[in-house]
């Protein structure tokens, strides 16, 4: 039995980006601000926590300010899921390579998100059947001050687990390939097309989620 490994945005999604993008501009005016983003500051953004995505936009530092309009994006983001359907699919092949490993060895999904907005992508996402409260993890890795990290929830979840005969670590980014730290295994740095690589230290890099299928 192996255990494979996923991290969600920018991974098993794509669109999350603009979707981001949207829900800020919906909340900057709901707050009454002129300040706007565009979807080619994800050039700039992706991969940062939302509050810092504001302390980017704005000319002044208020980190206050910028704490409280993450908590509204989050809080819209959970009230308005249709705004996260609007971009949010699943990456090609996903469905297919979750399928194939389900039907032979274990996964699970740690996320950064919160536990609230995470059950929302699955839904949205048509996961539902791959991931479950059992083997889906938030960190909320946005929080100011974290509780937690991705290396320690599956730390955890190994410490109650079977041996496994391999650990496959699929992510889009350095905290997702510092996972092979906590139990040996083999790490997957994946990337959309249009995207570029993150800079991290990976056993391969891919742009098709089907090369992982090798370690079945």
């Amino acid at each position: 039995m192996k255990l494979f490994v996923w991290d969600l945005h920018g991974t098993l999604e794509k669109g999350n980006e603009r979707a981001v993008i949207d829900i800020s501009n919906s909340v900057l005016e709901r707050f009454d601000y002129a300040e706007r983003f565009s979807y080619a500051d994800n050039q700039h953004l992706y991969g940062r926590k939302w509050y810092e995505y504001f302390d980017w936009l704005f000319a002044d530092s208020d980190h206050d300010r910028d704490l409280e309009l993450q908590e509204a994006c989050f809080k819209l983001s959970e009230t308005s899921p249709e705004m996260q359907c609007r971009w949010v699919r699943p990456t090609q092949y996903a469905p297919d390579v979750l399928s194939r490993i389900m039907s032979v060895h274990r996964q699970i999904l740690i996320s950064n998100t919160r536990a609230e907005t995470l059950k929302v992508f699955i839904d949205v996402l048509g996961y539902s059947e791959f991931f479950s409260s059992a083997n889906a993890f938030a960190v909320d890795g946005h929080a100011e001050r974290p509780v937690g990290s991705k290396e320690e929830v599956l730390a955890d979840f190994l410490r109650g687990a079977c041996n496994f005969e391999d650990i496959i670590v699929v992510g889009d980014s350095p905290s997702d390939m510092r996972l092979k730290d906590v139990a040996g295994g083999v790490t997957y740095l994946y990337a959309h097309p249009d995207f570029e690589f993150r800079k991290c230290v990976a056993d391969h890099q891919i742009r098709d989620l089907r090369l992982v299928l090798e370690r079945l």
